[in-house]
């Protein structure tokens, strides 16, 4: 009767925190169907409204929403793509390489994680500017494609493989770039799945380098054209709720399509053996 009564508060309670953790999410969908004086409404509209497909017309209007989702899809696709192969290369060569100065090496790209973005900012924008690439998706991919985090995740990732297994590669005849790619690197998918998720919200979420970076219109990306619906006098707020509910849905497809790796790798650190 003891673990039934402590296993219904649990139940209870993770119920309790999963409606607390949605009702965002669902406001925000009831707030993308409704106008926005509507909103300010008393009481607060809990159900849809019927105001969805204008919403859509108006945000596609102002924005060009479709083609500003298809601009922030492919940046961070791209980036996403080459920041975790620089980072899964790094990490195993800083892993698996004896070399003199790898300690010194490793602090110094964690030393880059204590150092400001703002502090980047002014000297990466000069660069970019004596190359011609403002403007330009390059100036918005480039510059950030060694994360440091990203380079010591897949690093402690390859520490955990056997040195044998990769000389018996060696022996056999395969290539360091074979063996990293048919003998490493496939042990440590749940690692990479991490790195892909994370990896990707940042660069989808990224507002200050784009900012700075794109001065036209049609090559924003979805913070920026978001944050064109914040007017000196009025906010759009259901135009932005509806923006903001649409943005999220390529989050989600990541992590619904990595999660299986991605929950791997978190179970695999609690199991012994």
């Amino acid at each position: 009767m003891r673990r039934t009564v402590g296993l219904t508060v649990l139940y209870v309670a993770l119920g309790l925190g999963a409606v607390v953790s949605l009702l965002p999410f669902w406001w925000m969908a009831i707030a993308s169907t409704h106008t926005t004086s509507e909103l300010f409404a008393t009481p607060l509209p809990w159900l849809p409204g019927a105001e969805l497909l204008a919403n859509l017309a108006r945000l596609q209007q102002s924005t060009g929403f479709a083609r500003v989702m298809l601009n922030s899809l492919g940046v961070a696709v791209v980036y996403t793509a080459f920041s975790t192969l620089v980072s899964a290369m790094a990490g195993y060569g800083l892993a698996k390489f004896r070399f003199r100065g790898r300690g010194l090496l490793l602090g110094l790209v964690l030393l880059t994680m204590m150092i400001p973005m703002q502090v980047l900012l002014v000297p990466l924008f000069q660069m970019m500017s004596s190359v011609g690439w403002i403007d330009s998706y390059q100036a918005v991919i480039l510059p950030f494609l060694a994360n440091a985090f990203g380079i010591f995740l897949m690093r402690q990732a390859f520490l955990d493989f056997p040195d044998s297994l990769v000389e018996a590669a060696r022996i056999d005849g395969a290539g360091e770039l074979r063996t990293f790619y048919r003998v490493v690197l496939p042990v440590a998918l749940p690692q990479l799945a991490a790195l892909v998720i994370y990896t990707f919200m940042s660069q989808w979420n990224a507002f200050i380098w784009p900012l700075l970076m794109l001065n036209t219109e049609s090559n924003y990306t979805v913070p920026l054209a978001l944050n064109r619906m914040i007017g000196l006098t009025r906010v759009d707020y259901s135009g932005l709720m509806l923006g903001s509910l649409l943005a999220t849905i390529p989050l989600l497809l990541v992590f619904l399509f990595f999660q299986k790796q991605f929950i791997a790798g978190l179970l695999g650190g609690a199991v012994k053996g």
